[in-house]
């Protein structure tokens, strides 16, 4: 039985490096890329994003605001998770209030059109902007299943609230304490 609480102790001490990497000074460039996306792909949408897609066929255009709804909405969700690692990085929240709060942020769950038959017809940095977002997406998902487990995500209730309101809940927690 000695080697049980030996074993124990030993789990104790194991570092996780994605966890190490949320908590430590490394997590800046990480939240620094995802704001910095979220910063481009509105000016993007805002602007020249906006110009064109009036030169889209109508198949087209409904594809690409369904893909902008589901990029704005990844990045979104992006955001929020980073910046819940931030204030817990911070001190402004502890890891049980992260692990509270974090449930809110759905990673992994939007799909995307890039098996439509309009999707080369994308405007090419829209397109950009999608892979970039999913992929990133991906690299957060992976950091918070290496964090977090992935028992949270399974507890929850099938239904959920409006998410609009979650994440506008999940931003003022973050930026409010």
């Amino acid at each position: 039985m000695a080697s049980q609480t030996t074993d124990s102790q030993s789990d104790d001490r194991t570092i996780k490096l994605a966890e190490h990497l949320a908590f430590s000074r490394s997590f800046q460039p990480l939240f620094n890329e995802g704001m910095a996306m979220v910063d481009e792909t509105a000016s993007y949408l805002d602007g020249d994003g906006r110009s064109e897609a009036k030169s889209l066929t109508r198949a087209g255009a409904t594809l690409y605001a369904a893909e902008s709804m589901r990029l704005t909405t990844r990045l979104m969700q992006v955001a929020s998770w980073l910046l819940l690692q931030r204030a817990a990085n911070q001190g402004d929240m502890s890891r049980s209030q992260v692990e509270a709060e974090k449930v809110k942020v759905r990673l992994e769950g939007l799909g995307s059109g890039k098996d439509s038959p309009q999707y080369h017809e994308l405007p090419e940095t829209f397109r950009e902007l999608v892979e970039r977002a999913i992929k990133l997406e991906r690299r957060i998902a992976m950091l918070d299943r290496e964090i977090y487990g992935t028992a949270a995500a399974e507890d929850e209730p099938a239904e959920t609230a409006n998410p609009v309101g979650q994440q506008i809940d999940l931003l003022k927690t973050a930026f409010h304490g």
